[in-house]
């Protein structure tokens, strides 16, 4: 091989074990899930699959508990991605500043997300117990009846989102705190000469500095609510999300349907819709974020 070929083909050398991995343990998987979400596969006999075509995923939409999954996966993701952000964003801001001990705190924020969710789960669990728990306990000081947040439908989702919300806020702060120190210094100093507030410069300097950051924890932030699964098993320790469902996500369905139900074709079927839900919201945002920067690049 000549040194000209030998130099033409090293770029693509080095990039050939990370897709030759992605390959394997990526792509491989989630094409063989389409595989087997076209027949019918029980758990106790899967080396015997029945051509099913569309069954499954007929099967799927015709479901009650399929459309109540993919509501609540909404409404928990909306209830802990909103909220999370929003709180990172501001703890990130106070960061920003020169303060005593900003190592402890910036260290402080990761130990959430450092939690096992099994070890967050029980302890938010027991927090919002309904006859002990201490936010019933405080909320009865302030003459507010219990809450029974392992029942009611609204009450389960806001239990579950602040699990999500308390582990997953100190991790964004910090990647909102990594995008605030990149906005360079001239700026918030131009700013202050033209007379700006501290809020002022938030809304104009920190705020169009931190796009891309905030569509990228956006899009990660959806990808994880999509994907909710953890936080709503271990709340209660069941797969049905609650006694009528209310807080079963889409992960919790698939795994109900593949591992108590054995039917592992219809999970491979849930776990296809999972994924074009995700590239669909994913797009969504990428293209609201492309509307926008064409829109600023036009002014």
């Amino acid at each position: 091989m000549t040194r000209t070929a030998r130099k033409a083909l090293a770029p693509y050398a080095f990039v050939a074990p990370f897709f030759t991995l992605f390959a394997a343990f990526g792509l491989f998987p989630l094409l063989y899930t389409a595989y087997v979400s076209v027949y019918r596969v029980e758990l106790q006999n899967p080396g015997e699959m029945q051509w099913r075509g569309l069954d499954n995923y007929t099967a799927l939409f015709t479901d009650p508990f399929f459309w109540t999954a993919l509501r609540n996966t909404f409404t928990i993701g909306a209830l802990s991605t909103v909220p999370q952000l929003l709180i990172a964003l501001g703890l990130a801001h106070v960061l920003n500043y020169r303060l005593r001990a900003r190592t402890f705190f910036r260290t402080a924020l990761l130990l959430p997300y450092a939690t096992s969710v099994a070890a967050a789960s029980l302890i938010f669990a027991q927090l919002f117990g309904r006859d002990f728990g201490l936010v019933n306990t405080l909320l009865g000081l302030v003459g507010f009846d219990p809450v029974d947040w392992q029942t009611g439908t609204a009450a389960s989702q806001i239990a579950v989102s602040s699990i999500v919300v308390w582990r997953w806020t100190g991790y964004n702060t910090l990647i909102y705190l990594a995008g605030m120190q990149s906005i360079p210094g001239e700026l918030y100093e131009a700013s202050e000469v033209d007379g700006a507030s501290k809020w002022q410069q938030f809304l104009h300097v920190t705020l169009p500095g931190l796009r891309p950051t905030i569509v990228f924890t956006v899009v990660v932030s959806t990808i994880g609510a999509t994907q909710l699964f953890g936080e709503p098993l271990l709340f209660e320790g069941s797969v049905s999300g609650g006694i009528s469902h209310q807080y079963q996500t889409l992960g919790l369905y698939m795994y109900e349907q593949g591992w108590g139900f054995f039917h592992l074709g219809r999970a491979a079927a849930i776990a296809w819709v999972m994924f074009l839900l995700i590239v669909a919201l994913v797009g969504v945002n990428a293209l609201f974020a492309r509307r926008r920067s064409l829109k600023e690049a036009g002014r």
